[in-house]
């Protein structure tokens, strides 16, 4: 007599599948063991469905917020103003992986100041205001472009002859001092600069993306834990009587590599920081460095120091590119209610945009990051196209979407600080954004105009009368941040619980 087992004699199924009548002992042995795991798995998937049930129950209650903007606009800056505000113990667990990114920030900084240099033959000539017409000593480069070097006749050489000359106070001895000095930082600083794919290779987990931007490192969600955990090349398994002791902090033979250098060559660094070169570069706006490579270059003693852990602002300053999206879950407590909020950061250049369709449908609000600073700037995957236009033009696709059309929405017209500090460097608005016309070229009316902007592409795309919150902010700051965000918070509580017909 057979064993019973999972098929049933009134099913019809049942005789297309039942054993042989010859199946052996092993056989029989082995079908029911199959039988027993299927069983398993069908159980285990049950109660996978079970739970996700529950948790699709409970989420009901949850609110999602999406962070919207082009890349480099303060998106995940202000997700880490969330995470110090309500999740700031995380943040303490991450602080020593934000080192990798924070030395690849300086490294691609150093690189890309010697790269300007090296464009500019290593030397410009303050008296002078055009890249045609700087002084460099030695054989031009070859090319129609080539400086022009007219030969310097001295009062005091015979028959009046060209001759150049040695004085140390002349154009072209200093010259020929500055470019000796620069090339001689660019040879000690080579092993560091050197560094630069390394970092980048760890930061990325060796993942190239294309058309999202030119030479930027880009990651998804949980590099810090990538950071920490494979520093060996291998993720640490953990004894389980070890379970629930502190880690020790992990070595990672590159960065602490990099960080040695980085003390060894700090001096060499403050020095090209310093270079009257350099400085002439930026005053004349010739070489533009990002407000994150400026701020690392400024506290270079600092972070290149041995005992170096990044700072709270650090971190707000430090510089990643994300890619896709990634999800961030913070217990908000508004009223004595603890309410689950879902942050959805994600990646704003334009090749990753596709990849914020799937959030819309379900989302409860938006906040959308505008840097109003950036109105001298141009799209790095178009350099065509000016970022402030990106903006609008973003906007006006977020407004107009409809499964948008009853999200609350928030405006962050953000880095301010930086528009002031451009302002009163005596940049004009109307050299880059014609349409401002003759407008008093001062903060207030330059930020007003830009509001005035973004409100009328709110109003032609509002069909069902949404108020749309606006804010000034430079969330690199964190205590006027945190204001702004316990604003946002209970504005955003008070539209989800209307739209919830709760109140």
């Amino acid at each position: 007599m057979r064993t019973p087992s999972i098929y049933s004699q009134d099913d019809p199924l049942t005789e297309a599948l039942r054993p042989s009548e010859n199946e052996t002992e092993a056989q029989r042995r082995e079908r029911l063991q199959e039988e027993a795991e299927a069983r398993r798995v069908s159980d285990k998937i049950d109660e996978q469905l079970r739970l996700e049930k529950e948790m699709l129950r409970r989420s009901r209650g949850d609110v999602k917020l999406l962070l919207l903007g082009q890349a480099e606009s303060g998106k995940s800056t202000l997700q880490k103003q969330f995470q110090l505000m309500y999740k700031p113990h995380t943040l303490d667990q991450e602080r020593a992986s934000w080192r990798a990114v924070i030395y690849f920030n300086v490294v691609r900084s150093i690189k890309h100041i010697l790269s300007t240099l090296e464009s500019w033959d290593d030397y410009i000539d303050e008296n002078e205001s055009g890249p045609s017409r700087y002084v460099a000593t030695g054989s031009p480069s070859p090319g129609p472009s080539s400086p022009i070097i007219s030969p310097i006749v001295s009062p005091h050489t015979p028959n009046g002859s060209a001759s150049r000359s040695t004085s140390p106070f002349h154009p072209l001895a200093n010259a020929s001092s500055s470019k000796s000095s620069v090339a001689s930082l660019r040879r000690r600083l080579s092993p560091l600069v050197s560094a630069d794919s390394q970092l980048a290779d760890k930061l990325s987990g060796g993942v190239a993306v294309s058309g999202s931007g030119k030479g930027n490192v880009f990651v998804r969600s949980g590099w810090q834990a990538r950071t920490i955990e494979n520093a060996l090349g291998r993720r640490r398994a953990r004894p389980s009587a070890d379970f629930g002791k502190p880690e020790e902090p992990v070595q990672d033979p590159l960065i602490e590599e990099i960080a040695r250098m980085l003390e060894a060559s700090k001096e060499d660094i403050r020095e090209l920081w310093a270079h009257p070169t350099v400085r002439g570069l930026i005053a004349k706006r010739r070489m533009k460095l990002d407000e994150w490579a400026e701020f690392f270059l400024r506290h270079i003693p600092r972070i290149a120091s041995a005992d170096y852990i990044p700072t709270t602002d650090d971190i707000l300053h430090a510089r990643i590119q994300t890619m896709g999206v990634s999800e961030h879950v913070f217990e908000v407590n508004i009223h004595g209610k603890s309410v689950s909020w879902h942050l959805f950061d994600v990646g704003g250049a334009r090749g990753q945009r596709h990849t914020w369709v799937p959030y819309f449908d379900d989302a409860n609000a938006i906040i959308f990051v505008a840097p109003i600073s950036a109105f001298d700037q141009y799209l790095e995957e178009d350099p065509r196209t000016n970022r402030i236009d990106d903006s609008l033009q973003l906007f006006t696709q977020i407004c107009s979407n409809p499964l948008l059309k009853n999200v609350h929405l928030v405006l962050f017209l953000n880095k301010t600080d930086l528009l002031r500090a451009k302002l009163e460097s005596g940049l004009k608005v109307r050299k880059y954004i014609t349409s401002f016309g003759d407008r008093v070229n001062d903060y207030e009316t330059v930020v007003q105009y830009f509001r005035a902007h973004f409100l009328q592409v709110h109003r032609r795309n509002n069909e069902n009368r949404r108020v749309l919150y606006t804010h000034f902010t430079s969330v690199v700051d964190t205590k006027a941040t945190q204001r702004i965000i316990g604003n946002v918070r209970d504005s955003i509580f008070r539209g989800y619980l209307q739209s919830a017909a709760l109140v």
